[in-house]
């Protein structure tokens, strides 16, 4: 996802998208499980084409990620050093 956002968002600084996608993920992890509880006006329906039954996702995280965003921090040093990770804006003057 980071790789796709660096090239989509190529206005922003490399450290800015990163912390984004850091701060999406974290948020994600936190607040998964509250997607997988049904509404009590949803149990009372007789017939449920979608009970969640067969959603079989993961919905625990460790919301350090600790791997994943340990790949992330090494990817923005990587290009950091090449100087593809800041951009300074053009003045008009």
């Amino acid at each position: 996802m980071f790789e796709k956002l660096r090239h989509l968002w190529k206005h922003l600084p490399v450290e800015t998208v990163a912390d984004k996608v850091k701060k999406f993920f974290f948020y994600y992890s936190i607040n998964r499980h509250k997607m997988t509880v049904i509404t009590p006006s949803y149990h009372a329906e007789n017939y449920s084409p979608d009970d969640n039954r067969y959603d079989l996702r993961q919905f625990l995280y460790n919301a350090r990620w600790p791997r994943q965003f340990a790949s992330i921090g090494k990817r923005v040093e990587e290009l950091s050093k090449k100087g593809k990770g800041t951009k300074e804006k053009k003045s008009n003057l």
